[in-house]
């Protein structure tokens, strides 16, 4: 009971913590007034962690599973 609790909310935990994350960064770009050019700049630096965490996860997931078919 426990395992099958914890497989199926830690990504939905992660994906939670990644959602509020975008919305910490929208709202940094908001108040410091970066502007169009300095909000996508925000998101592909500061996003690039989380992009980062996703791959690896998708990566994972791929070699546990027999690779792409």
């Amino acid at each position: 009971m426990q395992q099958t609790f914890e497989a199926w909310i830690t990504p939905l935990m992660i994906g939670g913590l990644i959602l509020f994350m975008c919305f910490i960064i929208w709202d940094l770009a908001k108040k410091s007034n970066a502007g169009r050019f300095g909000t996508i700049m925000l998101f592909v630096v500061l996003g690039a962690g989380m992009l980062g965490y996703v791959f690896k996860v998708i990566i994972t997931w791929v070699l546990e599973n027999g690779g792409v078919v």
